[in-house]
């Protein structure tokens, strides 16, 4: 059973910076896709940032130059830095996955409150 675990969320301030955390039970080699997406109230759930074996990492047009996703096969773990934090950017924060091979199956973590507010 994957597992997905999301740490690192809380209030933040404009103008502020965050990192999300991402622990993946098992080895991140067993994805093709791992990244973030984020759900505010009212919203639909959108792409924040996603990273592959190989080629470039895609980010959300909402985060782009803001975002930093970077995976770590060691510690099997995907973590995302964000800056220049807006209010905009309070949301749910979700971890994603998505299994090589077979039905290319997907994993979604509990996710973790991000909220941007002075």
């Amino acid at each position: 059973q994957v597992r997905l675990v999301e740490s690192g969320g809380g209030l933040v301030q404009p103008g502020g910076s965050l990192r999300l955390s991402c622990a993946i039970s098992g080895s991140i080699f067993r994805f093709n896709a791992v990244g973030w997406y984020r759900q505010a109230p009212g919203n639909q759930r959108e792409l924040v940032a996603m990273i592959f074996p190989t080629g470039p990492s895609k980010y959300g047009d909402d985060v782009k130059g803001r975002a930093t996703i970077t995976g770590d096969t060691e510690s099997n773990t995907v973590d995302l830095t964000m800056n220049s934090l807006k209010a905009e950017d309070t949301a749910v924060y979700y971890c994603y996955a998505r299994e090589q091979g077979g039905d290319g199956s997907e994993y979604w973590g509990q996710g973790t409150q991000v909220t941007v507010s002075s």
